[in-house]
C-alpha cells in the first residue's frame, strides 16, 4: 500500500498472478519462477538472496523496484502457508475423561499401580466407587510402555536388535531380540493404519529415487518418493530390478497418500520413471507436472536431498545385515520414524510430520502416536 492508502499497482498485479497457480513455479524454497504476462510467454527467475528477492525482469533489474513477480512469490508463499495452517492437524496424548464403567466424567486420579516393570496412573470414579486403570495401547503387554518405545527408538536410531535388549537389560527390562521385533512389527503395523488416513499437506516439488539392498542376500531395489521441502518420505516399494521395474504403481500411491500430484517431478534418468510419469501424472490440460529428468550430484537441479534420504536407510541397513523379505515391516518402520519422530537439523529442529501439517504432542511421541491408533480402531 502506498502512504495514501491508494493500492500499489505493481502488487495488485502480483495478487492477481498468484491467483493463477499455472503462472508460478517453485524449483526450490529459494528459486521460483514466474510467467511473463507480455507477449514474451517466458519465465522470469525469481530468487531468494540475503539482500531480498531478485527477479531477471527488466522492471527489476534496471528501476531497481519490487516487481509484479516479486509480488506474485510472495502472495503465493503466503497462500500455502494459510492453507497448510488451516489443515494442521494436532495429535495429542490421550486424556482420560470418563469412567470405564459408569462413563461418568467425575473422576480422578488416585495414585499409581506398581508393577514389576513400571507404573500405571489409577483412577478412582466418585459416581460408581470403582477404581480402573487404563494403559491405551499396551493393554496385557507386561513390559513397561516407556521401556517398549525406547527399544523402538534405540533400534531406528541404528541398534541392533541384540544390541537393544542388552540396554534394555540396564533397564531391569530382561527380554530377547526376537521379542523387541515383535514390538516393532505390532506398533509399527498400528501406528501407519492409523496414520494412513491422515493426509499431509505436501508441498508442489517432489522426488524419487532408487536404493539397492540385500534381502536374503539376493540385491534388490528400495523405490522411494520424497516432498522436496519437507523431507516427507511419501511413498516406498521394494522391486526385483532396477531398469525393468514399473514405477507406476509408486507414482499412484503417491497421489494417493497425498490426494494430489506435483508440479514438478525430479529423478534421474531412469526410463521407468518416465514411462509411470506419463502414466499418473502427465495431462493435456493445465496445471501439468513438469519430469525434471538426467540429474547430477552436482547439477543445479540435482537429488541431493534425497541421496541423503538414500544414505540414512543405507545406514540402517548395515546395522540389520540384510533384511529378511521384501514386505518386511522394518521399512514402513523407519519410514515412520523418519516421518514422525526423528526431528531432521535441515528442517530446525522439526520433523517432516511438522511441515506438511502433522503435529504430534507429547514428551514421548512414539506413545502419543501407539495411544490414538489404538483409540481409534
Amino acid at each position: 500500500m502506498t502512504a495514501n492508502n491508494e493500492v500499489n499497482p505493481r502488487e495488485q498485479r502480483g495478487q492477481d498472478i498468484a491467483k493463477n497457480p499455472d503462472t508460478i513455479r517453485r524449483l526450490d524454497q529459494t528459486h521460483y519462477q514466474v510467467r511473463s504476462q507480455t507477449k514474451f510467454q517466458g519465465w522470469y527467475d525469481v530468487i531468494a538472496t540475503e539482500s531480498g528477492w531478485k527477479c531477471t525482469c527488466a522492471d527489476h533489474k534496471f528501476r531497481q523496484v519490487c516487481c509484479k513477480h516479486i509480488h506474485a512469490v510472495e502472495f503465493s508463499i503466503k497462500i500455502r502457508e494459510q492453507i497448510k495452517n488451516k489443515n494442521t492437524v494436532t495429535i495429542s496424548p490421550i486424556s482420560i475423561s470418563e469412567c470405564l464403567y459408569c462413563k461418568s466424567e467425575n473422576i480422578t486420579k488416585d495414585g499409581l499401580r506398581h508393577n514389576k516393570y513400571g507404573d500405571i496412573q489409577k483412577f478412582y470414579c466418585k459416581s460408581c466407587n470403582k477404581y480402573f486403570t487404563i494403559n491405551i495401547g499396551f493393554e496385557k503387554m507386561k513390559h513397561d510402555p516407556r521401556g517398549i518405545t525406547t527399544a523402538m527408538q534405540l533400534y531406528f536410531s541404528g541398534e541392533s536388535l541384540r544390541n537393544v535388549s542388552k540396554s534394555l537389560r540396564l533397564l531391569g527390562m530382561d527380554v530377547t531380540h526376537q521379542t523387541v521385533y515383535n514390538w516393532i512389527k505390532k506398533y509399527t503395523n498400528l501406528m501407519q493404519e492409523y496414520l494412513d488416513k491422515i493426509t499431509p499437506q505436501v508441498g508442489d516439488i517432489w522426488r524419487a529415487d532408487e536404493i539397492y539392498m540385500k534381502i536374503r542376500g539376493d540385491m534388490k531395489y528400495l523405490f522411494a518418493m520424497m516432498d522436496d521441502e519437507s523431507r516427507f518420505l511419501i511413498a516406498q516399494e521394494v522391486a526385483d530390478t532396477k531398469h525393468t521395474h514399473d514405477a507406476t504403481s509408486l507414482f499412484r500411491k503417491g497421489k494417493e497418500v497425498t490426494q494430489t500430484k506435483p508440479a514438478i517431478l525430479i529423478t534421474d534418468g531412469l526410463k521407468s520413471y518416465q514411462d509411470a510419469y506419463y502414466k499418473e501424472f502427465h495431462t493435456r490440460a493445465q496445471p501439468r507436472t513438469t519430469h525434471i529428468r538426467n540429474i547430477t550430484i552436482k547439477g543445479e537441479k540435482n537429488n541431493n536431498k534425497m541421496e541423503r534420504v538414500n544414505g540414512e536407510i543405507r545406514d540402517r541397513e548395515k546395522v540389520m545385515r540384510g533384511l529378511k523379505k521384501k514386505d518386511t515391516v522394518i521399512l514402513e518402520g523407519y519410514k515412520l520414524f523418519h516421518n514422525y519422530i526423528r526431528p531432521h537439523m535441515s528442517l530446525e529442529g522439526q520433523t517432516p510430520a511438522d511441515k506438511v501439517g502433522i503435529k504430534i504432542e507429547g514428551d514421548n511421541k512414539w506413545i502419543t502416536l501407539i495411544q490414538n491408533a489404538q483409540h481409534r480402531i
